[in-house]
């Protein structure tokens, strides 16, 4: 027979959301930190969509999850666009 408790289970809560671009940064630097190349890792991501392309190491494959790739591509751009037009 199975014992049920009335224990309440606490969570941790939800830390607060980043940007995209910080989210970017910090999968970059978990896997340049693991010896991966992050841009041909992210550029592997996005086009595929297989998060085996992101470590787990720091959370990193959980983190770029938390986007759709669309959102990640057009962060991606819209900050190239920005520095090429300096605006």
């Amino acid at each position: 027979m199975s014992q049920t408790t009335q224990e309440t289970t606490m969570f941790k809560p939800v830390p607060e959301s980043k940007s995209v671009a910080e989210t970017i940064l910090e999968v970059a630097a978990a896997l340049k930190e693991k010896g991966y190349n992050p841009i041909d890792q992210l550029a592997g991501y996005l086009l595929s969509g297989d998060p085996a392309y992101v470590t787990s190491y720091k959370d990193a494959r959980l983190k770029i999850r938390r986007f759709e790739r669309y959102e990640l591509i057009e962060a991606l751009l819209q900050a190239y666009l920005q520095e090429q037009t300096g605006k």
